[in-house]
């Protein structure tokens, strides 16, 4: 069942039953600081995306941090951290129907810090009339099309009439705009993600001035990425970074390049699948109990020997991945246990129960991924 920790549970590493999710702490624990101080120095608020861990307890550990509070992509997600004890909440996917209306409208009441976005006159109405009905107020924040058309009001004006129409009730507070580049995250190189999330980023700021002449405070202008990170903290009125996939990385981000050099190296591979070698009957190939149900499937590449990028890992279905030995630069046997970067750590991640935190040799903590398959 979801949550529950194994039986036995594990005290070294060599005793984690595979394919298992894994954090190496030291890598982790500097990926946490390092993003923490770095936003610190530059007086820039932190909300991180926990859709990247689903895990209460790596948000208590953010919060400890510094962060002001957490993201989450699904009111489902805000619903478990919240039941954690987590508080300062912001659902950066936009909130529609009446039963979502109803169940984001009873958590508010118990968690009045929780935030939405809105992106609709529609949806507003809905919420303001649910709001109404029930004598409880709700925090919105007005989302812009960052670039993705995935969700978002147009820029401008469109914007600015949604902010008058949340503030017109008086059961809706305006908190300010979310504006998330999606595709900037993961444009390869760093001068086209800088000048795209740039672009991005100055549309949205020209809403804001535009609800500011109107005379309605924006308290909060939140967006940003991993990708994005050193690019967007310092554009002028962007003051709230929703930052993920820094605690863990994946194979994603080393393609994507950083002002630094050819590799977005800015943090460390802190995550990955543990499996065992379960078959070596062909020459030249091996066998791990790790396929499609251990690693995300929906980037063009595939897992990586974090011992030895060397190897080549291939698909063979559900439960099996396949090793290409003839170039290999270390033997691998029956029994060897083997370690894997995921191709993106979101998704993988959500293909787990638990996290084993490890350090060295030894088991010092499993965290439940609460949220995992929140997907509503």
């Amino acid at each position: 069942m979801q949550g529950l920790l194994p039986n036995p549970i594990p005290v070294f590493k060599e005793d984690i039953p595979t394919p298992a999710l894994v954090v190496n702490l030291d890598l982790f624990e500097r990926n946490l600081q390092k993003m923490a101080d770095y936003l610190n120095q530059r007086r820039i608020s932190f909300r991180p995306h926990a859709k990247t861990h689903r895990c209460p307890t790596i948000a208590r550990k953010q919060v400890a941090l510094g962060a002001a509070g957490i993201c989450v992509a699904k009111l489902g997600e805000a619903e478990v951290m919240a039941a954690s004890g987590i508080t300062n909440i912001l659902i950066t996917s936009e909130i529609v129907g009446k039963s979502k209306i109803k169940r984001f409208i009873e958590l508010a009441a118990r968690c009045p810090s929780l935030m939405a976005v809105v992106d609709h006159p529609t949806a507003i109405q809905d919420l303001a009339e649910a709001a109404n009905a029930k004598k409880t107020t709700l925090n919105l924040l007005v989302d812009i099309d960052g670039g993705n058309h995935r969700t978002g009001c147009v820029p401008g004006r469109a914007a600015v009439e949604l902010a008058e129409m949340v503030c017109s009730s008086p059961w809706l507070r305006f908190r300010g705009l979310q504006c998330y580049a999606g595709r900037a995250a993961h444009s390869i190189g760093f001068e086209e993600r800088k000048k795209y999330s740039r672009e991005r980023l100055a549309e949205g700021l020209e809403s804001k001035a535009m609800i500011e002449k109107q005379g309605i405070p924006v308290e909060i202008f939140t967006g940003g990425s991993t990708g994005t990170y050193d690019i967007d903290v310092v554009v002028q009125g962007f003051n709230e970074l929703q930052a993920g996939s820094y605690i863990f990385m994946d194979l994603d981000y080393r393609r994507i390049g950083s002002h630094t050099g050819d590799s977005f190296m800015d943090f460390e591979y802190a995550l990955t699948v543990l499996t065992t070698v379960i078959s070596q009957s062909h020459v030249g190939l091996a066998t791990v109990d790790a396929g499609f149900k251990a690693f995300s499937t929906d980037k063009p590449f595939v897992p990586e020997l974090k011992s030895d990028p060397g190897v080549k890992f291939r698909w063979a279905g559900d439960e099996h991945g396949i090793l290409e030995l003839e170039d290999a630069r270390q033997a691998i046997k029956l029994g060897d246990r083997l370690e894997f970067i995921p191709p993106h750590c979101d998704p993988t991640v959500n293909l787990y129960d638990f996290i084993y935190a490890v350090r060295g040799d030894r088991v010092e903590e499993i965290w439940p991924v609460q949220a995992r398959g929140m997907s509503q």
